[in-house]
């Protein structure tokens, strides 16, 4: 049996392995290759990594954690989990079954997009979700936002920061008076007609009146749940944010179910490598923390 399982083998996930491993603990990492940042060229904000591309960055990660003998790593899905009376039993999808005393959920999350032709095609290249991660490249450009909910109005006001913007409010959203001279205060053009495809070589916004605009990039709040259904499969506490579905976490990442944890992007509502680093510190001090002392009474 394994101290802990870890679903998910990205940033999050590597990095919650890390001190475990350095504590000596028999650590097994199931990861599915599957990093939600696969598509995007470079990471950046990421501090001593910026503009590296993601995927050397889990590969250094992941041969660094290779390095200690108690760590297992299994490529493949996990499929299925259920409790055993002295942990957890994980099921992949290849018919493998492993059992560890806590388990921490690292899974990530998918992202739906609005349902317009061209978006998904040039998602993490031309079309993001995190100024902060690809607002500096776009060089000060025209930029966009495509409304998807309530949240692209936050969107919308923080954008201008990296560039004129256009808000495409696009049938999702009404705007009252005082949002429009907000907006209207930070440079941002409201553009009211529906979008009917984004075309190009960036990201060329084509409208139903026949205009089309060319951004340098567009951003759009992806609407996010966890990655696979383990976390639903296990019982825990969802929270549903502004941008989506993540897992309940307290302090010390553990959910509602006593000896599991999750953490990075599957429970925080902000997508970051930086923070998805930090979160799965965090998930390992408290399941270390709960091996060493046991689980707290109220858990």
């Amino acid at each position: 049996m394994f101290d802990v399982i870890i679903i998910g083998g990205s940033y999050a996930g590597m990095s919650a392995a890390l001190p475990l491993v350095r504590a000596r603990r028999k650590v097994l990492v199931i990861d599915s290759g599957l990093r939600r940042n696969r598509f995007a060229d470079a990471a950046h904000g990421v501090l001593a990594q910026d503009g590296r591309p993601p995927g050397e960055i889990a590969a250094e990660g992941k041969r660094q954690l290779m390095l200690y003998p108690d760590l297992t790593w299994r490529d493949g899905e996990a499929v299925s989990a259920s409790r055993l009376d002295d942990g957890f039993a994980v099921g992949t999808a290849d018919g493998d079954r492993f059992s560890g005393r806590f388990l921490i959920l690292a899974t990530g999350v998918s992202d739906t997009l609005p349902d317009v032709p061209g978006l998904k095609e040039r998602w993490g290249r031309s079309v993001f979700h995190c100024p902060y991660c690809h607002g500096y490249e776009l060089n000060r450009g025209a930029l966009g936002v495509l409304a998807s909910g309530p949240i692209s109005l936050h969107q919308a006001q923080l954008i201008p920061q990296w560039g004129p913007t256009t808000f495409f409010t696009n049938g999702v959203l009404t705007l009252d008076q005082e949002q429009q001279q907000d907006l209207a205060k930070r440079g941002v053009t409201v553009e009211a007609k529906p979008v009917i495809s984004v075309s190009g070589e960036r990201a060329t916004v084509e409208l139903a009146d026949g205009r089309a605009i060319e951004l340098a990039g567009l951003f759009v709040a992806s609407e996010v749940a966890p990655a696979g259904s383990l976390a639903e499969q296990l019982g825990c506490k969802l929270d549903e944010t502004p941008i989506g579905t993540v897992v309940d976490t307290d302090d010390f990442k553990a959910t509602s179910i006593p000896g599991i944890f999750a953490c990075g992007d599957t429970a925080r509502a902000a997508g970051n490598v930086t923070l998805a680093m930090a979160d799965g510190t965090m998930a390992a001090m408290g399941a270390h923390r709960a091996l060493l002392f046991g689980l707290p009474e109220s858990a």
